[in-house]
């Protein structure tokens, strides 16, 4: 049975959630609180200067976070033909990203996710949340939420109950001014 009030609240309360997304579970929580954000890099042992993905139900949520006006016509055209859907695009940020959000680089990955629980999630939320595959660094991503509770459950006050995608890779990631592949889908 799904538990989205209580997801939502642990969002909203600072804490860290784990959901299903395309592939795996991942781990998330409010992008514009900082101290939520260092909770999740310790939970991960992940660190800092990795960056982070942003999750969002539509386009319009990823906004105050990406300088889409550094991006040609033929650029968002290519981004909007893979969303919603398993793409992940490295964009340009605003000036007021924070640097615990983009670790060491001046671009963001953001995605447009096609998984309804995840869209969902997001709209109810308000905004994007961090994405990042539920496991500890180095350990095989979960699949399952039994699987992520295994592996983090001490430390996650919620579980969002559900299924992935059924893809077997993570989200393809590239980047959106030169359109290289930086990780393959």
């Amino acid at each position: 049975m799904e538990n989205f009030a209580q997801v939502i609240t642990a969002l909203q309360q600072g804490e860290v959630i784990a959901y299903p997304t395309e592939a795996v579970f991942g781990v998330g929580c409010d992008p514009d609180n900082e101290q939520a954000v260092m909770k999740l890099l310790d939970i991960k042992q992940r660190p800092i200067e990795k960056g982070l993905i942003l999750i969002a139900a539509d386009y319009d949520q990823l906004l105050p976070y990406i300088d889409d006006s550094q991006l040609s016509p033929a650029q968002r055209q290519q981004i909007q033909a893979t969303w919603p859907g398993p793409v992940t695009w490295v964009m340009p940020t605003k000036a007021n990203v924070p640097p615990y959000l983009t670790g060491q680089f001046s671009t963001i990955a953001v995605r447009v996710t096609d998984h309804p629980l995840v869209q969902r999630l997001c709209r109810e939320f308000g905004k994007p949340i961090t994405s990042t595959s539920a496991n500890l660094s180095g350990q095989e991503p979960g699949r399952t939420a039994a699987e992520v509770e295994l592996q983090l459950g001490h430390c996650l006050p919620a579980i969002l109950q559900g299924d992935t995608g059924g893809r077997d890779n993570p989200s393809e990631i590239r980047d959106a001014i030169t359109g290289n592949v930086f990780r393959q889908g």
